[in-house]
């Protein structure tokens, strides 16, 4: 529960390598969380250094090419330029981890029929279990995490760039904190709940 109520979203981080050791421990949190008919849809493909850097080119080359496309429909410009800003954040951070959906192809395909929907779901669902394992291993250990989903906007690039025809369900930014944020509002436990019975 402590890990839990002190879990923040961090985007300030220090500049401070993060024990490989650390990363593996909130990878093998995430390996144990349930997911969908145990189908596990999760890969981890962790960013440091040089190569971090060469990841981030990719994703600011995707965001202002996204930018750029005459198609891309006005009420979408926020959403970049809130990935912009994003990928500042992500530029602070020593350790990146993208998350790939092993089930999932590009978001941006034809409807699928209401099984494969299901299915994207369900695997959704499964992801984000994981990513919460890891956030909550992460916080247990004095390291402070920001999961980001504004991968979507480069998500072509940044998955031409990994060589996989695999989703690209996001991101964590990982670090050592360099703040210390308040808790956000949440909703009142009598707003989300309902007894019946």
């Amino acid at each position: 529960m402590d890990a839990i109520f002190n879990r923040r979203s961090i985007r300030k981080f220090k500049d401070e390598k993060v024990p490989r050791d650390l990363i593996m421990k909130m990878i093998e949190a995430g390996r144990m969380a349930p997911s969908a008919k145990n189908r596990q849809p999760w890969k981890y493909i962790v960013f440091e250094g040089q190569q971090r850097e060469i990841m981030l080119g990719v994703m600011e080359q995707g965001l202002i090419a996204a930018l750029n496309e005459p198609s891309l429909p006005e009420g979408a410009k926020p959403g970049v330029l809130d990935a912009q800003n994003t990928l500042r954040i992500m530029r602070g951070a020593p350790t990146i981890i993208l998350i790939i959906n092993t089930n999932g192809t590009t978001p941006f395909g034809p409807p699928q029929d209401i099984f494969g929907r299901i299915t994207e779901i369900t695997d959704c669902l499964s992801i984000g279990a994981s990513v919460e394992n890891m956030l909550l291993t992460a916080t247990e250990e004095g390291l402070g995490t920001l999961w980001i989903a504004n991968t979507f906007f480069a998500h072509e690039p940044l998955r031409a760039f990994l060589g996989s025809e695999n989703q690209l369900a996001g991101a964590i930014a990982v670090g050592f904190p360099n703040e210390i944020p308040e808790m956000r509002p949440r909703k009142t436990t009598e707003d989300i709940v309902e007894f019946r019975g």
